[in-house]
């Protein structure tokens, strides 16, 4: 640690003695937390409820730093909302497709007000009150509209905010950063020069003309309401890389990281010697701990993807003076403080988007037979005359019917037994969930329809939810045996089968389209163009869309919903190999953001060892 550092946390660690506890506070210190520890839990999560306070602090149980006494930084942002928003977002994502990402990505759409200072902990709630009092103080005379003015050079695109709404603007910024010095006894440097929002920013000079094409999309026309936003982030790790997992990890030894989808870990680039290749040594920020990591369980993240928003004053668009001076009553409809979970509208309005958003579950088909007994698993379990039986407890106890015969099985196997139980239990664990299935799609392959099949059995749905096959979302082809397509069963045999299909959707990807031993791209754009049609075919369904495919379908059809671009082959190949049996992925679209984010699954995974075949003639006693 740093001296300055050292020196800044000794002043903190002095301050918090003698003071006055938040009402925040008594649940957690009744459990006998101690007052610094609780809040710090406080203010890492924004101090909207004790109860996060608590998961936060039982998550950081082993954080070997939860008693240092580290003060969050904070920073103000003014921030646009609605239709404004949405097509920055779009500019967001464009810009990223078209010329790749830049500095202005890691971070989402914002004029800066205040750059980043440190605040003592149980100070924080004194930060609030200045916002609050620094936007009552400019709510009548905040611009209802705020011109942006296109300016554009060789490392930096943005908009900036001229004239008398950008005086306006910065007196704004100067009373919360006067009240923050007075109330808070914080050090706050507004922002006094050019005001703007960055659209992109040391980008390659040849991308300019293209940034600057989509830029002047943008229609500026429209109204927009405006919100001042205050945010925290943990100082210690401003200069880290940022990853997101994508998977679980269970640690394999004790100097290694637990790893959940959608955690974020912090990574420093310069003390990577320790680390094997395909390795990183990395700090969670759920739980605080440091270890190691395999990087292919990881994607990179923006930078402001682990801040912490806290609290945010909303300037309305029509501001009626006259009648905000009547009442105070009026004067909250023109400007509002909002905490996170304050106001009974502002949590109908977020109840009601959660409901409402879509989501997808994609997983991983159970055990398959070959996958047990080898390529010659159907020589193993057929008759010279071409009949199926059952060599083995873990071989199906029948095949459905096939109008080639037995044969062409071998290049699309079926679920082992096992296989058939693990789908069985995963579908019994999502029907304990209570997530509601509203549609599924399954790979052609046998055993991915058969998983799907199981699954809805398990759900209670096997009669109400038809099975939609998408070819657009089979395992890559050059993956497969053969110099041509694995012979699939039709829609008719596996409806004779007993298999209730959707015989009236139109894939998105034909059968008679795959191409055998196709290249990684055209495998990735496959899945792509399946994976939009899919989510596209479902506009109006509120529940969650189940995906069953392969290993390889929960990165190549979850990426392109992220909004990332396809890993590298030889990465995606070593990532794919590691994927379990019913293995899942589970994304949810963020409305309130514009983009869609991978989420915990609603179900535990599903481990279990090997059992090795025996012969009870080896066994003979003296052999």
């Amino acid at each position: 640690m740093a001296a300055g550092e050292t020196q800044l946390y000794a002043k903190v660690s002095n301050k918090l003695k003698g003071r006055s506890t938040p009402l925040l506070l008594e649940p957690l210190l009744a459990m006998g937390f101690p007052v610094h520890t609780a809040l710090k839990a406080l203010a890492a999560t924004g101090r909207k409820t004790a109860e996060e306070a608590l998961v936060w602090l039982h998550d950081h149980g082993n954080d070997p730093s939860l008693d240092d006494p580290i003060p969050q930084e904070y920073a103000l942002f003014l921030c646009p909302t609605g239709p404004l928003l949405e097509k920055l977002q779009e500019f967001w994502r464009e810009s990223k497709r078209q010329c790749a990402k830049n500095r202005a990505h890691e971070v989402f759409p914002h004029v800066t007000l205040c750059d980043f200072f440190t605040c003592e902990d149980q100070r924080v709630e004194c930060l609030y009150e200045a916002l609050k009092r620094a936007g009552d103080r400019l709510l009548g005379s905040f611009p209802t509209a705020v011109p942006l003015a296109l300016h554009s050079s060789i490392s930096y695109l943005g908009f900036f905010v001229n004239g008398s709404p950008a005086d306006i603007i910065r007196e704004f910024a100067m009373t919360f950063a006067t009240e923050a010095s007075l109330l808070a006894d914080c050090s706050v440097k507004p922002c006094t020069k050019q005001l703007h929002l960055t659209l992109a920013h040391k980008f390659y000079p040849h991308h300019q003309r293209t940034l600057e094409q989509l830029a002047r999309a943008i229609p500026l026309g429209h109204s927009c309401q405006w919100t001042a936003a205050l945010y925290s982030r943990d100082m210690r790790f401003v200069h880290y890389q940022t990853l997101r997992a994508l998977f679980q990890y269970k640690p394999q030894n004790v100097d290694e990281l637990t790893l959940s989808p959608g955690d974020y870990i912090f990574v420093d680039p310069t003390q990577q010697d320790e680390a094997s290749e395909g390795w990183v040594i990395g700090i969670s920020q759920r739980t605080g701990c440091r270890g190691f990591l395999p990087e292919n369980y990881t994607d990179r993240a923006s930078e402001s993807d682990t801040w912490v928003k806290h609290r945010m004053y909303t300037f309305s668009l029509a501001t009626d003076l006259n009648s905000r001076k009547d009442s105070e009553a009026s004067s909250r409809c023109s400007g509002e403080f909002l905490p996170q979970t304050a106001r009974s509208l502002s949590s109908l309005q977020a109840l009601q988007a959660t409901v409402a958003r879509k989501s997808v579950l994609v997983v991983r088909h159970g055990e398959r037979v070959d996958q047990i007994f080898g390529k010659s698993w159907l020589q193993q379990c057929s008759t010279p005359d071409g009949k199926y039986y059952r060599p083995d407890l873990n071989f199906p106890c029948s095949l459905p019917r096939r109008s080639r015969g037995i044969k062409d099985f071998e290049n699309d196997p079926p679920l082992s037994s096992c296989g058939i139980f693990q789908s069985r239990i995963a579908g019994d664990a999502l029907l304990d969930s209570g997530i509601r299935i509203s549609s599924v799609f399954a790979s052609p392959a046998l055993r991915c329809v058969q998983t799907a099949k199981l699954i809805l059995e398990e759900l209670k749905l096997e009669e109400k939810i038809k099975i939609r096959v998408e070819p657009g979302i089979f395992e890559w082809t050059k993956w497969e045996a053969g110099k041509t397509t694995p012979t699939l069963m039709s829609l008719e045999e596996l409806k004779e089968a007993n298999f209730n299909i959707d015989t009236d959707y139109r894939p998105a990807f034909p059968l008679s389209a795959l191409m055998p031993a196709e290249s990684y791209q055209e495998y990735v754009d496959r899945c792509t163009a399946s994976v939009v049609q899919i989510v596209n075919t479902c506009p109006q369904d509120t529940g969650v869309i189940l995906i069953v495919s392969h290993g390889s379908a929960l990165d190549s059809c979850t990426r392109p919903l992220l909004g990332l671009p396809p890993r590298e082959c030889g990465d995606f190949a070593q990532l794919v190999r590691k994927i379990p049996s019913l293995g899942m992925c589970f994304c949810e679209e963020n409305k309130e953001e514009g983009k869609w984010e991978l989420v915990n699954p609603p179900v535990k995974t599903l481990t279990h060892g090997a059992n090795a075949a025996f012969n009870w003639r080896n066994w003979i006693s003296g052999n």
